[in-house]
């Protein structure tokens, strides 16, 4: 089945203002995370990619402006459910104040049981996304082939919960997991079970490539508190 390179879009205004954006208009990448869209297109350079899927967001059609232009012809497709976590009340406050709200603590402790005011629950978000994936997996597959690679730009939380979901992690545990903003996680697809290639990463990503002569064992592969929304990552 597919591999699917999951971007978390670059840093953005609201993560360098600790504020939980979600869907919010009107919030784009500050100047670091227009660097780090910039550099996306070399760390992919060596990975073919037969389409892009991409939240409706801002901050993820500018993060990836820089590889659209760079691969003339590429696909470029939009799925509102791989769009950030719906934060409803909560969306434009600072995370600071957001820390003292009873909810807060399910939302760290049992996400599963968490929902937003006036927004969604995290497991609507997560059945959303890992929705979203299983029915690009297959379409990919039908019109590429089982060894094509695709590319979504999404959220934190959302990349979050899709990695829970490969690892067979129930969601109350996804926020032991971190993607900083423009990192690369890469999940490959395969009839039995997904494999966890990356994590977060934001170097060099060239060994993602299919290989020319795969190896016989290609059944194997190779403060306390999360900041909801994914926060602003390294300086």
């Amino acid at each position: 089945m597919a591999m699917l390179i999951l971007v978390r879009h670059g840093r953005s205004t609201a993560n360098t203002a600790g504020v939980l954006a979600g869907w919010t208009a009107g919030v784009t990448l500050d100047d670091h995370g227009t660097a780090q869209a910039a550099a996306l297109p070399g760390r992919l350079d060596a990975v073919p990619l037969v389409a892009a899927v991409t939240s409706p967001l801002e901050r993820c059609r500018e993060t990836l402006a820089p590889l659209l232009a760079a691969r003339p012809g590429l696909p470029l497709h939009t799925d509102d459910r791989i769009g950030e976590c719906h934060y409803g009340d909560w969306s434009g406050r600072k995370l600071s104040e957001l820390a003292d709200e009873p909810l807060m603590k399910i939302v760290q402790q049992h996400p599963s049981a968490a929902g937003f005011p006036g927004g969604e629950s995290m497991r609507a978000m997560q059945a959303r996304a890992v929705d979203a994936v299983r029915e690009w997996n297959a379409r990919i597959e039908e019109e590429h082939g089982s060894d094509a690679v695709y590319l979504m730009c999404s959220h934190g939380d959302i990349i979050k919960s899709l990695v829970a979901d490969a690892l067979g992690m129930h969601l109350d545990l996804f926020q032991r997991i971190h993607v900083d903003p423009c990192s690369v996680t890469a999940i490959r697809y395969t009839p039995t079970r997904p494999f966890l290639l990356r994590l977060g990463d934001t170097g060099d990503l060239s060994p993602l490539a299919p290989r020319t002569a795969p190896s016989p064992d290609t059944t194997t592969e190779d403060g306390g508190n999360a900041v909801v929304g994914g926060g602003a990552g390294a300086a």
